[in-house]
């Protein structure tokens, strides 16, 4: 039976939606610059295969505002135990690369597979941007959504700014001054992903994503001792550029 609404995660309510059905569980978490609704040209073939969860980050999407501190990975674990699920397929995106493989370093056993696309990994080394910082605080502290959303769209939207594209970003951009003053880091776990070797997992890179994050990608993949897919014409939001082949790479990994 499917399922849809807000459910409570510590001190706030984020909205989730379970697809129902038999199949293996598979949960989807979205990037730091959209929504859950980024997986929407996927879930016709998903939903037919296996029983998918998804649900947006505080703030993002249909989630509400967040109000007290939160963590993306202790989130995660309110979801999977709302549903009751021990053991799930992981597909994250960007920010939510980065808390599966929070999830899958401390609670191995209960990730039975891993598709990372252009994951945002935390404790990775990423270069100061001092330009674009004091760009970003300025947009913020003037409450300038429409400024938000076009530095989200030159950073990140390199493939073209299209409409799923503008409303991933500006739905991003709403979120990101909350963020900013109520998410909590979760640990890092870069140095350590020498220790997942056992899971199975595929990263995927856009080519035209920005060059720190191709780094990130590589070097991951590399540590995680997995195979790295290359995506021509591809920005940082996968999902909308190449759904073919995120789903391929889904299907590849989440049989079990």
């Amino acid at each position: 039976m499917t399922w849809d609404g807000l459910i409570r995660v510590g001190d706030g309510d984020v909205w989730a939606a379970d697809s129902g059905g038999d199949g293996p569980p598979l949960v989807l978490l979205h990037p730091g610059v959209g929504d859950s609704r980024i997986w929407d040209g996927l879930l016709p073939e998903l939903t037919g295969r296996y029983r998918v969860i998804r649900y947006d980050v505080r703030g993002y999407g249909r989630s509400p505002r967040p109000t007290a501190a939160y963590s993306n990975l202790a989130d995660l674990y309110a979801v999977l135990d709302r549903f009751g699920l021990d053991r799930v397929h992981l597909v994250g995106c960007s920010m939510g690369g980065g808390t599966a493989l929070g999830l899958a370093r401390r609670q191995p056993e209960r990730a039975a597979s891993l598709v990372l696309l252009c994951p945002g990994v935390p404790g990775y080394p990423w270069p100061a941007e001092p330009e674009a910082d004091a760009e970003y605080d300025r947009l913020v502290a003037g409450g300038d959504l429409d400024g938000l959303t076009a530095f989200g769209l030159r950073e990140w939207a390199a493939a073209g700014s299209d409409a799923a594209a503008v409303a991933q970003l500006r739905s991003a951009a709403r979120a990101w001054p909350d963020e900013d003053i109520h998410q909590q880091p979760d640990p890092p776990v870069f140095d350590r992903l020498g220790e997942l070797a056992g899971i199975p997992a595929t990263v995927l890179i856009g080519d035209l994503d920005r060059r720190p994050a191709i780094d990130c990608a590589e070097r991951t993949a590399a540590r995680l001792g997995c195979e790295l897919v290359r995506l021509t014409g591809v920005d940082h939001l996968p999902p909308l550029r190449s759904p073919a082949t995120v789903l391929r790479a889904i299907e590849k990994l989440a049989v079990r």
